[in-house]
């Protein structure tokens, strides 16, 4: 006996199955030529949109942009080095590769200025150039003779040279006010002396004087009697110059909270300055600054300067705050350290380890006055 049910439970009723050829399946354009012939005319319309915009960013991705990048980079290099051959002007170069001068060049900081004084009542134009020179040993060696700065200045030029340096004096003052007393030589500092020039102040030189006795050093008499009766308003230029003593002796350099403290190398020249400014404005001034010179050590050999302290710093210190006083005052500054006897030619130029010989007072000379008529026409 069969069983209904079970035969009912394992028999299906399933459409007829189509079996798909494939190698009779219809191409892309084919399938829509077909549905073209079909009349499905809209929805072929809008795959077709959609193929063209697919189409584009198929287009793009299949770009190789490895190479697109190396191009941008190979183009930029071109670019540069394009650049960098071609930039600014060419100049023949002078260097001269079998050249064997192993000798070293100094930088001369040298800044000369004009006369700036525009006031109302500038000095009478009598057609004679006269220069006051201030200082010591290196305006007061040998000082009359034919070989004397001075003299060897007046040589070069036509101006009229006064010369009132001192001989053994500072720039720099030992005392704060003037004491016979504890160093009657102070009275022959720059600032004592531009106060004798400008006030005529004579009394602490009688002083000073009784005080030196036969003592009195060269060039102080005739300083003396030079500032005390020169009429410093038909003077052209002033002209400083003091050598190495006040970093020998170990004078103070500066005084930071007194830039016109007159016991230090530098407040004197700025004190000095400005006592001819305020008395004398259309003076020219022109600062000096020392020639090289030799330190001194404890077993009396000559050192370089340039390492050797005394009051903290080098000689070439005490030059270059010269040219700071001079520059803070628009007055010139003339750089005798480096630009004429420096460390690499000084024992040529000095008889000791600070005076100058005759042929160092012709560079300095020389140098002075190049200075004096840079301006002239």
């Amino acid at each position: 006996m069969k069983d209904n049910h079970s035969e009912h439970k394992y028999s299906h009723n399933f459409p007829p199955l189509d079996i798909i050829d494939l190698d009779k399946v219809p191409s892309e354009a084919g399938d829509n030529n077909t549905s073209d012939k079909n009349g499905a005319k809209d929805s072929h319309s809008s795959a077709n949109n959609d193929n063209e915009a697919s189409g584009f960013f198929d287009k793009v991705l299949r770009i190789n942009w490895h190479i697109v990048l190396l191009l941008v980079v190979l183009l930029s290099v071109i670019f540069i080095v394009y650049r960098f051959a071609t930039w600014g002007n060419r100049v023949e170069s002078n260097f001269d590769p079998n050249n064997t001068n192993t000798e070293l060049e100094l930088e001369v900081l040298d800044n000369i200025l004009p006369m700036l004084y525009t006031g109302e009542a500038p000095a009478a134009d009598d057609g004679v150039r006269t220069v006051v020179a201030f200082g010591n040993a290196p305006f007061a060696d040998d000082l009359g003779s034919d070989d004397n700065l001075a003299t060897l200045i007046g040589e070069l030029t036509d101006a009229v040279i006064y010369n009132c340096a001192v001989e053994g004096s500072y720039l720099a003052a030992s005392e704060p006010t003037y004491s016979a007393e504890n160093d009657p030589m102070d009275a022959f500092n720059f600032f004592w002396m531009t106060t004798l020039a400008a006030m005529k102040n004579t009394v602490i030189y009688e002083s000073a004087f009784e005080a030196l006795g036969d003592n009195v050093p060269a060039g102080a008499k005739e300083a003396y009697d030079t500032l005390s009766t020169l009429d410093f308003s038909s003077v052209d230029v002033v002209t400083v110059m003091y050598d190495a003593s006040d970093y020998l002796d170990g004078r103070k350099i500066s005084n930071p909270e007194n830039n016109t403290d007159i016991q230090t190398f530098y407040g004197n020249l700025n004190a000095g300055i400005e006592k001819i400014h305020e008395y004398y404005p259309h003076i020219r001034i022109i600062v000096m600054s020392p020639t090289y010179a030799y330190a001194v050590n404890d077993k009396g050999e000559y050192v370089s300067s340039d390492l050797y302290l005394y009051d903290e710093y080098p000689l070439s210190t005490y030059a270059m705050m010269l040219e700071r006083g001079a520059t803070m005052h628009a007055s010139s500054f003339l750089d005798n350290f480096y630009g004429t006897v420096n460390e690499l030619n000084a024992d040529q130029y000095l008889t000791d380890h600070l005076h100058l010989n005759v042929e160092g007072r012709k560079k300095v000379a020389e140098r002075f006055v190049y200075a004096l008529e840079y301006y002239d026409e």
